[in-house]
């Protein structure tokens, strides 16, 4: 019988190879990708992805989606990205260089703005994070009272009363070492931000950035305080 040390070496065993690592970095914008667009950003081939899917999958740490002939991979729950986004964090992303100017300009984007799974991160989830501690509306670690909750319901977007999910929690950011809103919480706040267009994608990855109505919008909703800049909330 396996003891919980097995499973446990088991799992780190799957996230030890890089290109598997690079697939969940990858899967942590809480979308479905394909097989092909996973070879296309690691640069490995058919077959070596799939031999690597069909190890995450079956270790639990992604499950299968079909539609008609195509098949997609995501994670498998947000407890496994808060996992993927611990790791980076420990992982110095400092000491990582990009290659190009290209890759340089995605890292910055990433750095901004980003999903994580499905909430805000990066500098921008990390400033409106603090900037909700600062109003009340969250606790120190990240907990939601009362006062956050009748907040959540202004803004349209109400938070669940229960569910296997926790309500809030901190997930620390690894571009920014600080600690952004995940949980459930976390994922009705992303949510309502793409919904009413205060927030959108650069391009096809997971960067995000505020729009004009964003900024507007955000920064009224937080009581006059500016995260455009993914820095410091400051009030304005």
């Amino acid at each position: 019988m396996a003891t919980h040390a097995d499973t446990t070496a088991a799992l780190a065993a799957l996230l030890a190879d890089p290109t598997r690592a690079g697939v969940c970095l990858a899967l942590a914008d809480g979308r479905a990708w394909t097989a092909t667009e996973l070879c296309r950003h690691t640069g490995v081939g058919a077959s070596t992805m799939s031999a690597h899917l069909g190890r995450l999958v079956g270790g639990g740490v992604l499950v299968e989606r079909r539609q008609g002939r195509h098949r997609y991979v995501a994670l498998a729950d947000p407890e496994i990205a808060g996992l993927v986004e611990a790791l980076a964090a420990r992982a110095a992303p400092g000491a990582a260089v990009a290659p190009t100017l290209r890759a340089h300009r995605a890292q910055d984007a990433l750095a901004r703005g980003r999903t994580c799974y499905d909430h805000l991160a990066g500098a921008l989830g990390c400033a409106v994070a603090e900037a909700m501690v600062r109003r009340g509306l969250l606790t120190a670690d990240l907990g939601v009272g009362e006062e956050g909750r009748a907040w959540f319901a202004e803004l349209g977007a109400p938070l669940p009363e229960r569910g296997r999910r926790p309500l809030a929690r901190g997930c620390l950011d690894w571009t920014e070492r600080r600690r952004h809103l995940a949980g459930a919480a976390g994922a009705v706040l992303c949510a309502h931000v793409f919904a009413v267009g205060w927030c959108e994608r650069v391009g096809s990855s997971r960067a995000v950035r505020l729009t004009a109505a964003g900024r507007a919008g955000l920064g009224e909703a937080l009581g006059g305080v500016d995260v455009s800049s993914g820095g410091e909330a400051s009030a304005v």
